[in-house]
């Protein structure tokens, strides 16, 4: 199929499109020409204006939902998850499952934003794609499977036939306008308001990897228009922003927000805090659980995605922090951008 006659035929579901990476990849996906179905339970959110995406009302849990809502659809983007870290070990599996059998009915392309909590310490400091997945935690122990399932689907229909194919893509901690749900924008700084300290979660001297969500976005649309030139179960690492000592992010913010006439202050992230609080609030509890990522560097290699694509989408990191602080409300006199995603 040409990128011509692709651009005004193609059609993506996305679950999760009110999310993230969700939303950022919807809105790619659009630019690039596809046709953009999102499911939803109650359909379009009310706070969302005309953005071209087809809404339709549904639940990631219900299959034959799912089902309806992938036909005609040539790629499902499964970014979907529970809200809050809740109901992990009750949904996320289901989920995919119904993600799965729709691609399969349908011969379709499925695209799953990945995590490096599948990995244990054992395959750090440098990541490869095909390392050993050997989880820590709960977290890691279900994206394990998720990925174990997609692998085993995804290989059996070139048995079958069913034309079923999986993309994995897999990044550092995400930050970017449209993304509120993240260590960037709860740990670092506060959504709607003008960091006048930002908080360094590493441990001293550790190196941390960071991804500008736009970049990992556009990755994902460049793998899934060369999808017919992929195996049929690929995972691919991007490199972002490599932050050699932990500090390098928190001085990009105290620059962006130097010139913008604020003086930011840097401090050790209160670790003893979360601590006392986890046993209460559910996001902090699994927040907690991921400590370890923090506390040695965790980079990955990139060399597989840029024999694919020939090279990384990389957005210069003081212009990632100035329009990531610009969406997220944070310059002065600027408020925060609407999009597809929501807190």
């Amino acid at each position: 199929m040409s990128h011509s006659t692709q651009q005004t035929t193609s059609r993506a579901l996305v679950l999760g499109a009110t999310g993230g990476i969700g939303g950022e990849v919807a809105r790619q996906l659009l630019a690039a020409g596809w046709q953009v179905r999102a499911m939803r339970r109650g359909g379009a959110p009310t706070s969302v204006t005309d953005t071209g995406l087809e809404w339709i009302d549904g639940d990631a849990m219900r299959a034959d939902d799912v089902l309806a809502a992938a036909r005609d659809c040539a790629v499902i983007v499964h970014a979907v998850n529970p809200p809050g870290y809740r109901n992990w070990n009750t949904q996320v599996l289901p989920m995919l499952d119904n993600t799965i059998a729709a691609a399969k009915r349908f011969g379709a392309t499925i695209v799953l934003p990945g995590t490096v909590y599948n990995y244990g310490p054992h395959t750090f400091p440098v990541l490869h794609e095909d390392a050993p997945q050997r989880p820590l935690t709960r977290k890691g122990r279900i994206r394990a499977t998720m990925e174990g399932r997609l692998r085993d689907a995804s290989q059996a229909s070139q048995v079958s036939g069913n034309g079923m194919q999986t993309i994995i893509v897999r990044a550092g901690d995400f930050f970017g306008p449209l993304t509120r749900n993240s260590w960037f924008a709860q740990g670092l700084v506060k959504p709607g308001q003008t960091p006048r300290v930002v908080q360094i979660p590493n441990a001293p001297g550790v190196g941390h990897q960071w991804s500008y969500l736009p970049d990992v976005a556009r990755a994902m649309v460049m793998l899934i228009e060369r999808r017919h030139t992929l195996d049929a179960f690929s995972n691919f690492h991007m490199a972002g922003h490599w932050d050699a000592d932990g500090t390098e992010m928190a001085a990009a913010i105290t620059r962006v927000m130097s010139r913008h006439g604020v003086n930011v202050k840097t401090r050790r992230f209160p670790w003893w805090l979360m601590t006392l609080a986890s046993p209460f609030v559910t996001t902090l509890r699994e927040l907690q659980e991921m400590r370890y990522l923090w506390k040695q560097p965790v980079r990955m290699d990139n060399a597989r995605l840029v024999d694919a694509l020939g090279e990384e989408p990389h957005t210069p990191l003081d212009d990632a922090i100035r329009t990531t602080l610009e969406g997220l409300g944070c310059l002065p006199g600027k408020p925060s951008t609407k999009g597809f995603a929501y807190p």
